[in-house]
């Protein structure tokens, strides 16, 4: 291993010896690798299972880096009455505050009190107040109309009587599910992208595919292909355990169960704007209602620029592409920013980017699509165990309920299912003098104990932020060496943030990029050549403004 703790196989080259290591016995196989499955690999890892887990692209490809970014506690559950949901979620952020300082960072959140809006400011402080409690915190909430301006400039003052303000946290969700699936790797967990599902295999020998529920015998493996070649590869296990999210109806598919083909998800699209941040300047975050049909929107600081967001609409696209911003959301959130922020003349033009992600919301049969539940589930299908829904803050939780439900087949396992700390406390940094302010923190928290070997493998001038963004050269680099990029856009949309944070998705750099991982990735001119050109396609299809 180049680098203590990586995974061989996550660094260029390492596939070539995946068959031995798929045909290693296992007693769980985790599919999916955004932080559901990534957090169940880190807790059966704690807990001595031989775990791994497969992703059929790439880690966090989907929902779990196109989230909202925020790791917060559910404020708007307390009003639909959802306290145990909104008790968990609250110690969980602050766990996550606690445990991965400069991943997780608080964010301040301010509401404006307008005349004749709801909620109103004795409701809004009922639930402060009630959220406070179940963080044991205690802070002031309410500032009259002037002091409140002072803290938010740039919003629309008619009718403003004053303000709320009050603190959740935020997240680079990508980079999130990294730092999960390292610290299981550092326990002994293995983790794989771009090997996808092609069949169930079953006790009994057989294998499911398309709802044939002919074959005997439960879930005990699955028939893999690996992405990157093409190569098939049978692995067993003593549990298998579905964790892909709003994909997770197209695995049911394959059970034999009575209603295994039966759909239990509502796949719901999630749209985000993302501005410069000098086009709309926040000092916090803001949180309105909007115009239109009272739903929440936000915007607020993150990596260098801003994001606005959500739209919240039944998304009926094939799944097997990526979802995109449609027109009718840009327009939506573009009306609900122009009201907020009427002084600074906002236009379709000031946006450098955009992301859609598809949340994996349990069906209940709500007309509307935000009233449906965002609690986990899990079900139990002819020996196929599958965990989805549920939120970005509450990955320990979701693992935790999963192992204790898998622990019926896996006679002979005892466990603690107790939480203990997510993350290990990285060392301190040395000689980390030359990098820019608040760096040292930031890379912990991202890299956790690799931050010292990240730090060493920087040659001159790497150290230096990227213009535009938050991040240094370095970690291009070392993610190219250590952090199993096969793709380009697994560099520059979920290992770094580039292509959410440059106009054109950071066409303008990609020249340095290119100088700095293409001999870090093996890759030929040729490779490159190809890598980038379908980089920008699909930055300009699906990461752009809609046509």
């Amino acid at each position: 291993m180049a680098a203590q703790g990586a995974a061989a196989h996550w660094q260029p080259g390492g596939r070539a010896g995946m068959a031995a290591l798929l045909a290693r016995d296992w007693d769980l196989l985790i599919i999916g690798g955004g932080i559901t499955g990534a957090g169940i690999l880190l807790e059966a890892s704690r807990r001595g299972l031989k775990a791994l887990l497969v992703e059929q692209r790439d880690f966090a490809w989907g929902t779990s880096s196109r989230s909202s970014k925020l790791v917060h506690g559910g404020l708007r559950y307390l009003k639909e009455g959802k306290f145990a949901l909104t008790r968990e979620s609250v110690h969980e952020r602050e766990s996550l505050l606690g445990e991965a300082a400069g991943l997780v960072e608080p964010q301040s959140f301010a509401f404006g009190h307008y005349a004749g809006r709801k909620p109103g400011r004795r409701t809004f402080l009922a639930g402060l107040a009630i959220y406070d409690h179940m963080a044991g915190q205690r802070a002031r909430h309410y500032y009259p109309r002037d002091e409140f301006l002072a803290m938010a400039p740039n919003i629309g003052s008619e009718g403003l009587l004053g303000g709320m303000c009050y603190t959740d946290a935020k997240t680079d969700d990508a980079r999130l599910v990294l730092r999960v699936l390292q610290e299981a790797q550092v326990l002994g967990g293995v983790a794989v992208n771009y090997l996808s599902v092609q069949s169930l295999l079953r006790s009994g020998g057989g294998a499911t595919q398309g709802g044939n529920a002919g074959a005997q015998g439960r879930v005990c493996g699955a028939r893999l292909r690996d992405e990157d070649g093409g190569a098939q590869h049978e692995v067993r296990a003593r549990v298998v355990i579905s964790a892909t999210g709003a994909w997770a109806d197209a695995l049911r598919a394959q059970t034999a169960a009575p209603d295994g083909a039966a759909r239990r998800l509502r796949p719901l699209r999630g749209s985000h704007l993302v501005f410069p941040a000098w086009r709309l300047p926040l000092a916090q975050a803001v949180s309105l209602m909007h115009p239109g049909d009272g739903r929440p929107v936000f915007a607020f600081p993150w990596e260098g620029v801003t994001l606005a967001g959500t739209t919240d609409v039944d998304h009926r696209e094939d799944m097997n592409f990526e979802a995109a911003i449609t027109r009718s959301e840009t327009g939506y959130l573009m009306a609900a920013l122009r009201s907020q922020f009427p002084q600074l003349d906002l236009h379709e033009s000031d946006i450098i980017a955009t992301y859609a992600g598809v949340r994996p919301v349990i069906d209940s049969g709500q007309a509307d699509p935000s009233k449906e539940t965002r609690e986990h589930a899990l079900w139990m299908e002819d020996g196929l165990l599958t965990v989805t829904g549920g939120k970005l803050t509450t990955f320990r939780v979701i693992a935790l309920d999963a192992l204790r439900q898998a622990a019926a087949m896996l006679p002979g396992w005892q466990a603690d299912f107790s939480a203990q700390p997510i993350f290990a406390p990285p060392p301190a940094l040395k000689h980390c003098h030359h990098l820019p302010a608040g760096q040292a923190k930031r890379l912990q928290g991202r890299y956790g104990a690799h931050a010292q070997a990240l730090l060493d493998c920087a040659q001159a001038g790497e150290l230096e932020l990227i213009p535009g963004t938050a991040s240094i050269w370095a970690q291009l680099r070392w993610a190219a060496r250590h952090e199993s990029v096969q793709r380009l856009d697994d560099l520059l949309l979920r290992r770094l943030r580039i292509g959410l944070q440059l106009q054109g998705g950071g066409a303008g750099i990609l020249p340095r990029v290119r100088a700095i991982c293409q001999h870090e990735l093996g890759w030929s001119d040729e490779r490159w050549d190809a890598e980038q050109a379908a980089y920008l396609a699909l930055w300009k299809t699906h990461y752009s403004l809609p046509a």
